[in-house]
């Protein structure tokens, strides 16, 4: 019998949520940097990010009232909570920057911060992603670009003190076509590591030398992710013509030397399912990385407000089934589930139903 929390938590991250108040729990950010449009949501002891801002939420049919109650079609479903403002954004540093700028709070225990918040590829449609809004949140004033060693540091230990954060994730635009971005994660990793005891997920793309990986890890980086997003090459080459440009055979071979570093189920990537990427071909890539002992963090697409892609379909939750169901069996099959991973999105889970299909899935 289907599990019917595991249902609803993929059925709502499809379709959205419509919200009474909207002032409920911690404030979402309609736009930029991702997790964006959506809200923190605990739905039977579990919080996932759903989407509340996007064009489909505003046509989902679930709504909640002010005290938390979720109806589907104007019908009783259950009753949700919302995750609180943490206690770290009322801080601000010496020089007046609000801590809510440098860092912010993912699901309910998740510190996360761009670190570089410019891309080398942002901003020109012939190499830019088109579901990217890393610019966005530095136009209109919401972050600062280039977050300090001292300033991670400083809110990531408030964050623990005042929050109970559990680990972190540093991700950074591609500041060049080298290091792509390692360098500035292992100095930015090294200080927040020297500051307080925190596990970190970094994520960056592949870099030209993979003795980076070994550094990435000296530096105090526990886990890892480099993200596919699209797994075959027309699908990529026609949502980020530039990042397409590292092939998946190029990702693959990254991914094994990373995993020789980090370890089996320490490497992640994010696939975006509902780019246009086929069922049979999302199942087929997520099996290769498997094999390789990289966890594939499959995730329904969320279109952002302002973005080239705001207005494309989510994919619906049917699909959504098709895919998580069998990749839960593969991650079990290989003993390699979320709760294993030190730190980082696939641990964390609440962008994606996934983990849910792991603990109820048979081993082939």
């Amino acid at each position: 019998m289907a599990n019917p929390s595991r249902k609803l938590r993929t059925e709502m991250q499809s379709l959205g949520l419509r919200l009474a108040d909207p002032s409920q729990g911690a404030p979402s950010r309609l736009g930029g940097a991702g997790p964006s449009d959506h809200k923190a949501v605990t739905i039977d002891g579990a919080t996932v990010m759903v989407p509340v801002h996007t064009g489909h939420s505003k046509r989902s049919p679930f709504e909640t009232d002010g005290e938390g109650r979720l109806t589907k079609n104007g019908k009783p479903v259950t009753t949700i909570q919302f995750a609180p403002q943490p206690r770290f954004y009322a801080r601000a540093t010496a020089d007046g920057i609000p801590y809510w700028k440098i860092a912010q709070l993912h699901s309910t225990d998740v510190l996360a911060t761009t670190v570089f918040q410019t891309c080398v590829r942002y901003g020109r449609r012939a190499t830019s992603c088109q579901f990217c809004a890393i610019g966005q949140s530095l136009a209109e004033g919401r972050t600062i670009n280039r977050k300090t060693p001292a300033q991670l540091a400083e809110v990531a230990r408030a964050s623990v003190e005042l929050d109970g954060v559990k680990h972190m994730v540093m991700t950074t635009g591609t500041p060049n076509f080298t290091d792509r971005g390692a360098a500035i994660l292992c100095e930015s990793a090294f200080a927040v590591r020297s500051a307080v005891d925190l596990p970190i997920q970094a994520q960056c793309e592949p870099p030209d030398d993979p003795a980076w990986f070994a550094r990435l890890k000296a530096a105090g980086v526990d886990s890892l992710g480099m993200h596919l997003e699209a797994v075959t090459p027309e699908v990529r080459t026609r949502i980020m013509p530039g990042k397409a440009q590292v092939t998946p055979d190029a990702y693959l071979q990254a991914f094994e030397q990373a995993v020789a570093v980090f370890g089996r189920g320490q490497v992640s990537t994010y696939i975006l399912a509902g780019l246009g990427d086929t069922r049979e071909a999302i199942l087929a890539m997520s099996e290769q990385l498997i094999e390789r002992g990289v966890y594939p963090f499959v995730v329904p697409f969320v279109p952002i407000t302002g973005t080239p892609l705001q207005d494309h379909d989510a994919p619906d939750a049917a699909f959504m089934e098709s895919l998580l169901e069998p990749i839960g069996g593969m991650l079990v099959a290989a003993g390699m589930k979320s709760s294993d991973i030190k730190a980082g999105c696939g641990r964390c889970g609440a962008c994606s139903s996934l983990s849910a299909y792991e603990k109820t899935a048979e081993p082939a």
